[in-house]
């Protein structure tokens, strides 16, 4: 089912191992044309155009594109209750560890009578987008709304593909999650239109842009999410999921088959990647896949993720050249199973959430690890990390100088500014001292 490559026996540069990363065909630089003329459509025709795209794109005309009050109410009286336990316990620990990520004020003072304070304040409005197409995701309105809750986020508007199931309204368990944590602000619109909407916000559906929009999609989001991209902050282009795991001989070949099956079933350009130092395991792994794999309910979903180019077994020669492979993947969930996977985790530089250890799967911190389920995508861990507080927070320093430090410092500054051929700088220094 899955392909194997062998680079046992080359000696690969940095470049070389980006090259050979495997990726699916299909990317956001495919989706970029068709989600600008989507957003586009919406600045243009506001609601209209989104109650089409829904019709167009998720087979159901909304009867509203914001789901009404008493509807979100409903599905929170009507969550099963041990989902409802398992979203509160979720809350709980996301809480926890969010509110580790929120950093102190600091105050320096260089001088005395000069204070510097480096404050970090949190956005005013933030939408947050929840996919709903092939699986639900009710765990996706905690790993976006706790965060911007625990930063200090005052407003908050939710956006969800309508569900042609529940005749246009958003997933009732979405719906129900949103409630747990008081979001009275949903709007049942999905893909790059609702992207578009959030950023520019709409008119005529009163809903008013944010500052800020995260959550992950499929390629179209993605490639809207890059379109917007300085209008509004955004936290990564999260596109279709990835595992990559590094395991050596010692690790057990079905509970490696089964957490690369876990992330092949979200989509079918989902990619899960082996990387090993040991060709056996491998194969074992191969085989593992081949008989568990047919057998999940998502099956030809599976399938189509694990045949796909962006889906492999790379055999390596050893764990340290796995690392490197790894850190050039720049994978979003990265799975360490090993005989010593403390020294595997020392050369690991590069990947969005790392578990470590055969008891601690990715599913887990899907649900209820604590940590954070939004993280960045094809490739982008080499770069930016994870959504949590901080993604809705900005750094800002506060600067206070009184007289006496001012002028301490005032020889030195006329001197670079006059350096810098800009004398007015200086100038206005020096207005300062010569004022009573």
């Amino acid at each position: 089912m899955m392909t194997t490559t062998d680079l046992r026996g080359q000696t690969l540069s940095p470049s070389q191992l980006l090259a050979l990363v495997p990726r699916a065909v299909g990317d956001v630089n495919d989706a970029t044309e068709a989600a600008a003329a989507l957003i586009a459509d919406v600045r243009q025709h506001g609601v209209s155009a989104l109650l089409d795209q829904a019709e167009r794109f998720d087979r159901v005309r909304p009867p509203a594109l914001r789901v009404p009050q008493a509807d979100i109410d409903k599905a929170v009286a009507s969550l099963d209750p041990l989902v409802r336990e398992a979203l509160v316990e979720s809350i709980a620990r996301v809480t926890a560890s969010s509110a580790a990520q929120v950093p102190a004020e600091q105050t320096t003072h260089p001088a005395p009578g000069a204070t510097i304070v480096q404050r970090w304040q949190p956005m005013a409005r933030a939408g947050v987008y929840v996919p709903g197409g092939k699986a639900v995701y009710p765990s996706s309105v905690i790993m976006n709304v706790v965060p911007a809750q625990v930063a200090g986020v005052r407003s908050i508007a939710l956006a969800s593909p309508p569900q042609a199931e529940f005749e246009g309204s958003v997933h009732p368990t979405i719906l129900g999650a949103a409630g747990l944590l008081g979001i009275t602000e949903v709007y049942a619109m999905g893909g790059a239109g609702a992207i578009g909407a959030l950023a520019y916000g709409v008119d005529d559906a009163d809903l008013l842009p944010v500052q800020v929009i995260t959550g992950p999609g499929n390629n179209f989001v993605a490639a809207a999410k890059r379109l917007v991209r300085g209008v509004v902050g955004i936290d990564s282009e999260a596109g279709a999921t990835e595992i990559l795991v590094i395991a050596d001989a010692s690790a057990d070949a079905t509970l490696v088959a089964v957490d690369l099956i876990s992330q092949a079933e979200h989509d079918e350009q989902a990619s899960a990647v082996l990387v090993t130092d040991s060709a056996h395991l491998g194969e074992r792994v191969v085989a593992e896949v081949a008989r568990l794999a047919p057998l999940t309910a998502s099956a030809e979903r599976v399938r189509t993720a694990l045949t796909g180019p962006q889906s492999a077994v790379v055999v390596v020669d050893d764990l340290t050249v796995a690392a490197a492979f790894s850190n050039a993947y720049g994978p979003e969930h990265l799975e360490i199973q090993t005989a010593d996977d403390d020294a595997v985790l020392a050369l690991i530089d590069d990947a969005g959430a790392i578990f470590v250890g055969s008891q601690t799967p990715v599913s887990l911190g899907d649900y209820l690890a604590g940590s954070n389920h939004v993280l960045p995508t094809g490739g982008q861990a080499r770069f930016s990390s994870g959504l949590g507080a901080y993604t809705f927070l900005r750094p800002q320093q506060i600067v206070r100088y009184e007289a006496e430090p001012l002028a301490a410092v005032a020889e030195r500054l006329v001197a670079l500014s006059k350096a810098e051929r800009l004398p007015a700088h200086g100038e206005a220094v020096s207005a300062r001292l010569q004022r009573p």
